[in-house]
């Protein structure tokens, strides 16, 4: 317990949760920090698609980025009326649902589930390989690297919303302020000459440049978007007003992410840059601006914590979406209660568990992991939007013809950058994505009928109960004579008036010895010897268990365990090894209690 509380804090009252919530600035960083760190890694993506196609096709990653940035607006216009029409939060999920029905709504749930995890994986990825760049002796080590990561940000989001917006929001603000002074000072040189001119390297195309090459390369750079929803998820999260606070939030993300993403974009090309293996664009454009000295490495450092802290997103959103569904019975019951520092504990450590899975299966790899990503999130993006698009056709009210355009808009956009996404990345790694979505629906679908049948069995509406309560038989199996066995025995007797002692006779001897004790101590209560030719004392146990219940239909049996409790936790090792296998072997026998009697041993 004292571990416990050493790593993740005392607990928080419920009315703590009040004080939890987050100002704009700390919010910016926790629920921004996964849209702002992709611009480390965005325009590289966009420039190994165009790269394919030689030297000449390098310039279109420019139009492609303004491309990339108008989506950014409509998508910022767009889930800004998101907040205000579902101020309690739930994005995709709970917009998707009220307005377009339930199926709509999990695949949006599905989709996001699926890409928060893929956040954490590409974005600890990434952060990881932003370190390798400026020390490569540690690129064989990255997976290592990155699982400490994903435990670090565990535990920091453990210990609830508010202490994580603590620890993560300086990292996010460092990487804004250095990589704005990158770009402020590369536009500055590249502007006025106070830099070398930067020809582009001589790069043989492998592919002709073609429709679908653009189209790829866009469908790369549109990694830039992911997580721009995640500020409408979490709207509860916000001090008073939330909504106006959220919406303002969302203003300050759009312009800070269209900003560096444009700038980077640029420079890559005014620099001309190409992607190397082993060293990230970001890396070769803040060499060039910088120079090469304590700048630089504080630049590489600030980009390795953003893109791991990047998932922080993910560690705010996931949860979140993963109670609501609870709430729904959509996923299991206990991911909808928060934990004792006022976070949804059991979301956020499955999330951490399966980002390291995905980490460990990848190899660590970025450009492995990244065409996985965003094509849930676009879907989500255009469910959300398209389920406006009917909550305003609905509702309608007070200018409900512009808002209707501006999500009808954000619709039309987002579901044709999916398609596109679909289409180009499909082969690359987006089909599995594609296949898991329809699994968890099914998965989902599974288990709210358990809940269901569950609560139907559970119903006294139909419940026809007996006016005498059955009988219950106890069964005390007996391994030894001692005084825990003896004090079990006492306790059985105030509770039950027919008692069975049984003893599986595995040892003649011994058995003789245990037969004599019981004599003395067993108050008349006759022991029954199961012989055991095999020496198991478990498999005649259970056999006598079942010839009980044939014998008695409708009566409880209860067995009665006597069970010794250590003082050190090391010492359970040395005890109850047969008590956990009875337990064990008696979980799924239908009017079968078993009952423990613990003795503590005293400190010695």
């Amino acid at each position: 317990m004292w571990l416990k509380r050493w790593l993740l804090g005392h607990p928080l009252t419920t009315k703590q949760a009040v004080h939890e919530r987050l100002s704009n600035p700390v919010a910016l960083a926790i629920f921004s920090s996964d849209p702002l760190s992709s611009v480390a890694y965005a325009t590289e993506e966009i420039l190994l698609v165009l790269v394919l196609a030689g030297t000449a096709a390098l310039h279109y990653s420019i139009g492609i980025s303004i491309v990339i940035v108008g989506l950014v607006a409509i998508l910022t216009a767009s889930y800004r009326q998101v907040i205000f029409a579902y101020p309690s939060g739930g994005g995709a999920y709970v917009v998707a649902k009220s307005t377009l029905g339930e199926p709509p709504g999990l695949v949006a749930a599905a989709a996001l589930l699926i890409d928060y995890v893929l956040t954490v994986a590409v974005s600890v990825a990434a952060g990881i390989a932003a370190i390798t760049s400026a020390v490569p002796e540690l690129h064989e080590h990255r997976v290592g690297l990155g699982l400490l990561a994903i435990v670090v940000l565990t535990l920091g989001n453990l210990r609830g919303v508010r202490e994580s917006g603590k620890i993560f929001a300086l990292p996010t603000y460092l990487f804004v302020g250095s990589l704005g002074l990158v770009i402020v000072v590369g536009l500055g040189r590249a502007l006025f000459g106070a830099t070398e001119p930067h020809p582009l390297p001589s790069v043989p195309a492998v592919e002709g440049l073609t429709l679908f090459l653009l189209l790829r390369a866009f469908s790369s750079g549109c990694t830039a978007l992911t997580g721009i929803e995640a500020i409408s998820n979490g709207v509860p999260a916000f001090r008073p007003p939330a909504s106006q606070n959220a919406a303002t939030t969302m203003i300050w993300m759009a312009t800070i992410l269209g900003g560096l993403f444009l700038g980077i974009t640029i420079l890559a090309y005014v620099y001309g840059l190409v992607p190397r293996e082993e060293e990230t664009v970001i890396s070769q454009i803040a060499r060039i601006s910088l120079g090469e000295g304590a700048l630089y490495y504080f630049m590489q450092v600030s980009t390795m914590l953003i893109l791991i802290l990047a998932a922080n997103t993910s560690y705010n959103g996931f949860p979140r979406l993963a109670s609501l569904l609870a709430q729904d019975s959509f996923l299991p019951h206990q991911m909808r209660n928060v934990g004792d520092r006022l976070a949804f504990s059991n979301g956020i450590f499955i999330l951490g568990l399966s980002a390291a899975l995905l980490l460990i299966l990848f190899h660590g790899e970025t450009h492995a992991l990244i065409p996985l990503y965003a094509i849930g999130v676009f879907l989500s993006f255009t469910l959300s939007q398209a389920g406006m698009v009917r909550h305003w056709q609905d509702r309608k009210g007070r200018g409900w013809r512009k808002k209707f355009a501006i999500n009808l808009t954000g619709a039309v956009a987002t579901g044709v950058a999916t398609v596109v996404l679909a289409i180009t990345k499909f082969t690359h790694g987006a089909w599995m994505v594609i296949f898991l979505i329809p699994l968890l629906i099914g998965m989902f679908k599974k288990i709210q009928w358990h809940y269901k049948m569950a609560d139907w069995q559970l119903s006294l509406t139909m419940y026809d109960r007996p006016k005498n309560p059955p009988p219950n038989i106890v069964v005390m199996p007996v391994g030894s004579v001692n005084r825990a066995v003896v004090i079990a025995l006492d306790y059985a007797r105030q509770r039950a008036h027919e008692i069975r002692a049984v003893h599986v006779d595995v040892d003649p001897e011994e058995t003789a010895k245990i037969k004599a004790d019981w004599e003395k101590w067993g108050t008349g209560i006759p022991l029954v010897i199961l012989p055991s030719p095999y020496r198991s004392f478990l498999q005649p146990l259970l056999d006598y268990i079942e010839k009980v219940r044939e014998e008695n239909p409708g009566a409880w049996v209860t067995v009665v365990l006597g069970e010794v409790v250590p003082a050190r936790w090391w010492e359970n090792l040395l005890h109850n090894q047969r008590a956990l296998l009875i337990k064990a072997a008696l979980l799924f026998k239908f009017r079968v209690i078993v009952t423990d009697v613990p003795y503590h041993l005293g400190p010695y």
